[in-house]
Protein backbone atom coordinates (compact mmCIF):
# COMPACT_ATOMS: atom_id res chain seq x y z
CA UNK A 1 0.00 0.00 0.00
CA UNK A 2 1.38 3.39 -1.05
CA UNK A 3 2.10 6.01 1.58
CA UNK A 4 -0.16 9.05 1.69
CA UNK A 5 1.75 12.25 0.88
CA UNK A 6 0.30 15.68 1.65
CA UNK A 7 1.31 19.11 0.35
CA UNK A 8 -0.42 22.46 0.78
CA UNK A 9 -0.22 25.84 -0.92
CA UNK A 10 -1.87 28.55 -2.97
CA UNK A 11 -1.05 27.26 -6.49
CA UNK A 12 -2.27 30.43 -8.17
CA UNK A 13 -1.13 30.90 -11.79
CA UNK A 14 -0.25 27.18 -12.01
CA UNK A 15 3.18 26.82 -13.66
CA UNK A 16 5.94 24.30 -14.37
CA UNK A 17 7.51 24.91 -10.95
CA UNK A 18 4.32 23.70 -9.25
CA UNK A 19 4.13 20.65 -11.50
CA UNK A 20 7.80 19.81 -10.86
CA UNK A 21 7.11 20.02 -7.11
CA UNK A 22 4.07 17.74 -7.45
CA UNK A 23 6.11 15.30 -9.54
CA UNK A 24 8.91 15.08 -6.96
CA UNK A 25 6.48 14.83 -4.02
CA UNK A 26 4.56 12.04 -5.76
CA UNK A 27 7.71 9.91 -5.79
CA UNK A 28 7.15 9.34 -2.06
CA UNK A 29 3.59 7.96 -2.43
CA UNK A 30 0.06 8.95 -3.44
CA UNK A 31 -0.08 12.74 -3.52
CA UNK A 32 -2.91 14.75 -1.93
CA UNK A 33 -3.02 18.55 -2.17
CA UNK A 34 -4.61 21.03 0.22
CA UNK A 35 -5.27 24.40 -1.40
CA UNK A 36 -5.54 27.72 0.41
CA UNK A 37 -8.93 29.41 0.03
CA UNK A 38 -9.27 32.84 -1.58
CA UNK A 39 -9.81 34.34 1.88
CA UNK A 40 -6.66 32.69 3.25
CA UNK A 41 -4.50 33.92 0.39
CA UNK A 42 -5.76 37.47 0.84
CA UNK A 43 -5.10 37.29 4.58
CA UNK A 44 -1.54 36.05 4.15
CA UNK A 45 -0.47 37.81 0.95
CA UNK A 46 -2.52 41.00 1.05
CA UNK A 47 -3.71 40.48 -2.53
CA UNK A 48 -6.46 38.70 -4.40
CA UNK A 49 -5.66 35.57 -6.37
CA UNK A 50 -5.65 35.58 -10.16
CA UNK A 51 -7.75 32.41 -10.18
CA UNK A 52 -10.50 31.56 -7.70
CA UNK A 53 -10.14 28.62 -5.34
CA UNK A 54 -12.60 26.58 -7.42
CA UNK A 55 -10.50 27.20 -10.57
CA UNK A 56 -7.27 26.40 -8.75
CA UNK A 57 -8.80 23.19 -7.40
CA UNK A 58 -9.89 22.18 -10.90
CA UNK A 59 -6.39 22.75 -12.34
CA UNK A 60 -4.52 21.02 -9.52
CA UNK A 61 -6.79 17.98 -9.75
CA UNK A 62 -6.01 17.81 -13.48
CA UNK A 63 -2.28 17.34 -12.84
CA UNK A 64 -1.51 13.63 -13.35
CA UNK A 65 0.77 13.39 -10.31
CA UNK A 66 -2.06 14.41 -7.95
CA UNK A 67 -4.24 11.65 -6.49
CA UNK A 68 -6.78 14.10 -5.04
CA UNK A 69 -7.08 17.71 -3.85
CA UNK A 70 -9.39 19.93 -1.78
CA UNK A 71 -9.75 23.43 -0.35
CA UNK A 72 -8.34 23.59 3.17
CA UNK A 73 -10.95 24.11 5.88
CA UNK A 74 -8.92 26.48 8.04
CA UNK A 75 -7.33 29.90 7.62
CA UNK A 76 -3.97 31.52 8.14
CA UNK A 77 -0.51 30.04 7.72
CA UNK A 78 -1.64 26.68 9.15
CA UNK A 79 -4.91 26.55 7.23
CA UNK A 80 -4.31 22.86 6.50
CA UNK A 81 -4.03 21.77 10.16
CA UNK A 82 -7.58 20.45 10.57
CA UNK A 83 -7.38 18.60 7.25
CA UNK A 84 -3.99 17.11 8.11
CA UNK A 85 -5.23 15.86 11.48
CA UNK A 86 -8.27 14.22 9.89
CA UNK A 87 -6.54 12.89 6.79
CA UNK A 88 -3.77 10.94 8.50
CA UNK A 89 -0.95 11.51 6.04
CA UNK A 90 2.27 9.54 6.27
CA UNK A 91 4.46 12.32 4.84
CA UNK A 92 4.05 16.11 4.73
CA UNK A 93 6.22 17.84 2.11
CA UNK A 94 7.00 21.56 1.69
CA UNK A 95 9.46 23.51 -0.45
CA UNK A 96 12.15 25.62 1.21
CA UNK A 97 10.12 28.85 0.95
CA UNK A 98 7.22 27.18 2.73
CA UNK A 99 9.18 25.57 5.54
CA UNK A 100 8.45 26.75 9.07
CA UNK A 101 9.29 25.35 12.52
CA UNK A 102 5.55 25.36 13.32
CA UNK A 103 4.85 22.94 10.46
CA UNK A 104 7.69 20.69 11.54
CA UNK A 105 6.42 20.72 15.14
CA UNK A 106 2.89 19.78 14.05
CA UNK A 107 4.24 16.82 12.11
CA UNK A 108 6.26 15.66 15.12
CA UNK A 109 3.09 15.85 17.23
CA UNK A 110 1.13 13.79 14.73
CA UNK A 111 3.90 11.31 13.96
CA UNK A 112 4.07 12.41 10.31
CA UNK A 113 7.35 12.41 8.39
CA UNK A 114 8.31 15.97 7.39
CA UNK A 115 10.33 16.67 4.23
CA UNK A 116 11.63 19.94 2.76
CA UNK A 117 12.37 19.95 -0.98
CA UNK A 118 14.58 22.35 -2.91
CA UNK A 119 13.11 24.34 -5.80
CA UNK A 120 14.57 22.45 -8.76
CA UNK A 121 13.01 23.01 -12.20
CA UNK A 122 12.36 20.16 -14.59
CA UNK A 123 15.36 19.47 -16.80
CA UNK A 124 15.40 21.84 -19.77
CA UNK A 125 12.85 24.24 -18.27
CA UNK A 126 13.51 27.62 -16.61
CA UNK A 127 12.98 28.16 -12.88
CA UNK A 128 9.46 29.42 -12.22
CA UNK A 129 7.68 31.07 -9.31
CA UNK A 130 4.34 32.81 -8.98
CA UNK A 131 6.12 35.89 -7.63
CA UNK A 132 8.31 36.16 -10.73
CA UNK A 133 5.40 35.56 -13.10
CA UNK A 134 3.32 38.24 -11.40
CA UNK A 135 6.12 40.82 -11.47
CA UNK A 136 5.53 41.69 -15.12
CA UNK A 137 2.13 43.20 -14.41
CA UNK A 138 1.94 43.29 -10.63
CA UNK A 139 3.64 44.95 -7.69
CA UNK A 140 7.42 44.66 -7.89
CA UNK A 141 8.12 47.00 -4.96
CA UNK A 142 10.95 46.08 -2.56
CA UNK A 143 10.64 44.97 1.05
CA UNK A 144 12.63 46.28 4.01
CA UNK A 145 14.77 44.29 6.44
CA UNK A 146 16.21 46.03 9.50
CA UNK A 147 19.62 44.94 10.72
CA UNK A 148 20.28 47.00 13.84
CA UNK A 149 19.17 50.04 15.81
CA UNK A 150 15.60 50.11 14.63
CA UNK A 151 12.99 51.55 16.99
CA UNK A 152 15.32 54.53 17.30
CA UNK A 153 13.45 56.15 14.41
CA UNK A 154 10.67 56.92 16.89
CA UNK A 155 11.20 60.17 18.88
CA UNK A 156 9.90 58.56 22.06
CA UNK A 157 13.01 56.34 21.78
CA UNK A 158 15.67 58.67 20.35
CA UNK A 159 14.84 61.41 22.88
CA UNK A 160 16.85 59.37 25.40
CA UNK A 161 19.89 59.07 23.11
CA UNK A 162 20.49 59.63 19.37
CA UNK A 163 21.66 56.86 17.09
CA UNK A 164 21.61 55.05 13.77
CA UNK A 165 19.17 52.55 12.31
CA UNK A 166 20.51 50.09 9.70
CA UNK A 167 18.28 48.75 6.93
CA UNK A 168 18.63 46.87 3.65
CA UNK A 169 16.23 46.95 0.72
CA UNK A 170 15.21 43.50 -0.55
CA UNK A 171 14.09 42.39 -3.98
CA UNK A 172 10.63 40.72 -3.88
CA UNK A 173 12.03 37.31 -4.74
CA UNK A 174 9.66 35.90 -2.11
CA UNK A 175 6.03 36.91 -1.71
CA UNK A 176 6.48 37.74 1.98
CA UNK A 177 3.46 37.44 4.23
CA UNK A 178 1.45 40.37 5.50
CA UNK A 179 2.08 41.48 9.11
CA UNK A 180 5.48 39.83 8.96
CA UNK A 181 7.92 42.56 9.99
CA UNK A 182 8.97 43.27 6.41
CA UNK A 183 7.32 46.72 6.42
CA UNK A 184 4.31 45.44 4.46
CA UNK A 185 2.00 48.21 5.73
CA UNK A 186 4.35 50.88 4.34
CA UNK A 187 4.81 48.82 1.17
CA UNK A 188 1.02 48.70 0.77
CA UNK A 189 0.94 52.50 1.14
CA UNK A 190 3.62 52.72 -1.58
CA UNK A 191 1.45 50.56 -3.85
CA UNK A 192 -1.24 53.23 -3.76
CA UNK A 193 1.25 55.75 -5.19
CA UNK A 194 3.31 53.45 -7.41
CA UNK A 195 1.23 50.30 -8.12
CA UNK A 196 3.92 48.34 -9.97
CA UNK A 197 7.42 49.63 -9.19
CA UNK A 198 9.36 52.58 -7.85
CA UNK A 199 9.87 55.42 -10.35
CA UNK A 200 13.38 56.23 -11.58
CA UNK A 201 13.94 59.16 -9.24
CA UNK A 202 16.32 59.92 -6.38
CA UNK A 203 15.66 57.27 -3.68
CA UNK A 204 15.76 59.66 -0.73
CA UNK A 205 13.18 61.86 -2.44
CA UNK A 206 10.95 58.81 -2.95
CA UNK A 207 11.40 57.84 0.71
CA UNK A 208 10.28 61.31 1.82
CA UNK A 209 7.25 61.18 -0.47
CA UNK A 210 6.26 57.78 0.90
CA UNK A 211 6.83 58.82 4.53
CA UNK A 212 4.65 61.92 4.13
CA UNK A 213 1.98 60.03 2.21
CA UNK A 214 1.67 57.24 4.78
CA UNK A 215 1.72 59.62 7.74
CA UNK A 216 -1.01 61.94 6.57
CA UNK A 217 -2.08 64.79 8.89
CA UNK A 218 -4.18 63.58 11.79
CA UNK A 219 -2.67 60.08 11.93
CA UNK A 220 -2.32 59.04 15.57
CA UNK A 221 0.53 56.54 15.19
CA UNK A 222 3.42 57.66 12.99
CA UNK A 223 5.09 54.95 10.94
CA UNK A 224 8.85 55.26 11.37
CA UNK A 225 10.99 56.65 8.58
CA UNK A 226 13.12 53.49 8.56
CA UNK A 227 10.24 51.74 6.76
CA UNK A 228 10.05 54.15 3.83
CA UNK A 229 13.84 54.49 3.66
CA UNK A 230 14.30 50.73 3.74
CA UNK A 231 11.85 50.28 0.87
CA UNK A 232 12.89 53.18 -1.34
CA UNK A 233 16.66 53.38 -0.88
CA UNK A 234 18.60 50.49 -2.48
CA UNK A 235 21.52 48.68 -0.91
CA UNK A 236 22.51 49.05 2.72
CA UNK A 237 21.64 52.29 4.52
CA UNK A 238 22.05 53.76 7.96
CA UNK A 239 20.04 56.77 9.11
CA UNK A 240 20.67 58.93 12.18
CA UNK A 241 17.81 59.98 14.49
CA UNK A 242 17.87 62.58 17.24
CA UNK A 243 14.39 63.15 18.69
CA UNK A 244 12.80 63.67 15.25
CA UNK A 245 10.80 61.50 12.89
CA UNK A 246 13.03 62.13 9.88
CA UNK A 247 16.76 61.34 10.18
CA UNK A 248 19.36 64.08 10.35
CA UNK A 249 21.62 62.23 7.93
CA UNK A 250 21.67 59.10 5.78
CA UNK A 251 24.69 57.09 4.65
CA UNK A 252 24.48 54.44 1.94
CA UNK A 253 26.62 51.49 0.91
CA UNK A 254 26.45 50.08 -2.62
CA UNK A 255 29.75 48.20 -2.53
CA UNK A 256 29.17 44.90 -4.35
CA UNK A 257 31.61 42.96 -2.19
CA UNK A 258 29.81 44.04 0.98
CA UNK A 259 26.31 43.43 -0.38
CA UNK A 260 27.32 39.99 -1.67
CA UNK A 261 28.83 39.22 1.75
CA UNK A 262 25.57 40.12 3.50
CA UNK A 263 23.60 37.94 1.08
CA UNK A 264 25.92 35.02 1.88
CA UNK A 265 25.37 35.28 5.63
CA UNK A 266 21.76 36.36 6.24
CA UNK A 267 18.96 33.79 6.05
CA UNK A 268 15.29 34.02 6.93
CA UNK A 269 12.94 31.50 8.49
CA UNK A 270 9.15 31.76 8.38
CA UNK A 271 7.39 32.00 11.74
CA UNK A 272 3.73 33.08 11.58
CA UNK A 273 1.91 36.33 10.78
CA UNK A 274 1.76 38.77 13.67
CA UNK A 275 -1.55 38.30 15.43
CA UNK A 276 -4.22 40.92 14.84
CA UNK A 277 -4.41 43.37 17.72
CA UNK A 278 -0.98 42.55 19.11
CA UNK A 279 0.43 45.63 20.85
CA UNK A 280 4.22 45.38 20.88
CA UNK A 281 4.36 48.58 22.96
CA UNK A 282 2.63 46.86 25.86
CA UNK A 283 4.96 46.60 28.84
CA UNK A 284 7.69 48.67 27.14
CA UNK A 285 10.60 49.84 29.29
CA UNK A 286 12.38 52.65 27.44
CA UNK A 287 15.17 54.49 29.22
CA UNK A 288 18.54 56.12 28.54
CA UNK A 289 20.55 52.99 29.33
CA UNK A 290 18.49 50.84 26.99
CA UNK A 291 18.57 53.29 24.07
CA UNK A 292 22.30 53.83 24.47
CA UNK A 293 22.78 50.05 24.24
CA UNK A 294 20.67 49.99 21.06
CA UNK A 295 22.67 52.85 19.52
CA UNK A 296 26.03 51.34 20.48
CA UNK A 297 25.12 47.99 18.91
CA UNK A 298 24.19 49.73 15.65
CA UNK A 299 27.52 51.56 15.55
CA UNK A 300 29.48 48.35 15.99
CA UNK A 301 27.27 46.54 13.49
CA UNK A 302 27.88 49.08 10.71
CA UNK A 303 31.66 49.02 11.22
CA UNK A 304 31.69 45.22 11.26
CA UNK A 305 29.77 45.10 7.98
CA UNK A 306 32.17 47.59 6.37
CA UNK A 307 35.08 45.34 7.40
CA UNK A 308 33.19 42.12 6.61
CA UNK A 309 33.95 40.92 10.11
CA UNK A 310 31.43 38.10 10.56
CA UNK A 311 32.07 37.43 14.25
CA UNK A 312 31.63 41.09 15.26
CA UNK A 313 28.68 41.52 12.91
CA UNK A 314 26.92 38.58 14.52
CA UNK A 315 27.59 39.72 18.09
CA UNK A 316 26.43 43.30 17.42
CA UNK A 317 23.38 42.07 15.49
CA UNK A 318 22.41 39.95 18.47
CA UNK A 319 23.19 42.82 20.86
CA UNK A 320 20.79 45.03 18.90
CA UNK A 321 18.08 42.39 19.22
CA UNK A 322 18.64 42.06 22.94
CA UNK A 323 18.45 45.84 23.32
CA UNK A 324 15.18 45.89 21.37
CA UNK A 325 13.54 43.11 23.32
CA UNK A 326 14.70 44.55 26.65
CA UNK A 327 12.80 47.73 25.84
CA UNK A 328 9.89 46.01 24.08
CA UNK A 329 9.44 42.57 25.68
CA UNK A 330 6.15 41.99 23.82
CA UNK A 331 8.25 41.40 20.70
CA UNK A 332 8.92 37.93 22.09
CA UNK A 333 5.50 36.42 21.54
CA UNK A 334 4.83 32.85 22.71
CA UNK A 335 6.74 30.38 20.58
CA UNK A 336 9.50 32.71 19.38
CA UNK A 337 12.03 31.63 22.02
CA UNK A 338 11.47 27.98 21.10
CA UNK A 339 12.24 28.70 17.44
CA UNK A 340 15.39 30.59 18.41
CA UNK A 341 16.49 27.64 20.53
CA UNK A 342 16.05 25.38 17.51
CA UNK A 343 18.58 27.41 15.50
CA UNK A 344 21.17 28.12 18.21
CA UNK A 345 23.53 25.45 16.88
CA UNK A 346 23.12 26.53 13.25
CA UNK A 347 23.26 30.33 13.49
CA UNK A 348 25.66 32.87 14.99
CA UNK A 349 22.91 35.41 15.72
CA UNK A 350 19.22 36.05 15.23
CA UNK A 351 16.56 38.74 15.48
CA UNK A 352 13.00 39.35 14.41
CA UNK A 353 12.61 40.81 10.93
CA UNK A 354 10.60 43.72 12.35
CA UNK A 355 8.67 44.76 15.43
CA UNK A 356 8.23 41.18 16.57
CA UNK A 357 5.39 38.91 17.58
CA UNK A 358 5.69 36.86 14.41
CA UNK A 359 6.71 37.15 10.78
CA UNK A 360 10.23 35.99 10.06
CA UNK A 361 13.34 35.22 12.05
CA UNK A 362 16.42 36.67 10.32
CA UNK A 363 19.59 34.74 11.16
CA UNK A 364 23.29 35.39 10.67
CA UNK A 365 25.03 32.18 9.62
CA UNK A 366 28.59 31.25 8.79
CA UNK A 367 27.49 28.60 6.30
CA UNK A 368 24.36 28.24 4.14
CA UNK A 369 21.32 27.37 6.26
CA UNK A 370 19.32 24.46 4.86
CA UNK A 371 15.61 25.03 4.24
CA UNK A 372 15.88 28.80 4.79
CA UNK A 373 15.11 31.78 2.55
CA UNK A 374 18.06 33.46 0.82
CA UNK A 375 17.87 37.23 0.59
CA UNK A 376 18.56 39.36 -2.50
CA UNK A 377 19.53 42.96 -1.78
CA UNK A 378 18.22 45.52 -4.25
CA UNK A 379 21.03 47.21 -6.15
CA UNK A 380 21.23 50.84 -7.19
CA UNK A 381 19.11 51.19 -10.33
CA UNK A 382 18.29 54.88 -10.59
CA UNK A 383 20.24 57.47 -12.57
Amino acid sequence: MNKKVFVSGCYDMLHSGHVAFFKEAAQYGDLYVGIGSDATVFELKGRHTINSDSERLYMVKAVRYVKDAWINKGGGLMDFEEDLRQFGADIFIVNEDGHSPAKAALCRELGIEYKVLQRIPESGLPARSTTALRSGNHCNLPYRLDLAGTWIDQPYVSKFAPGWALTISLEPTVDFLERCGMSTSTRNAARRIWPYELPNEHPEKLAEILFRYENEPGRREISGAQDSIGICMPGLNRHYYDNNYWPEKIESCHDEAILNWLEEHIYMVLLWPRKQGLNVLEGSRIDKEGVEALAAAADVCWNAIMQRDLKTFASSYLASFHAQTAMFPAMMAPGVAEVIDHYRDQALAWKMAGAGGGGYLALVCEKPLPNAIRIKIRRKGWS
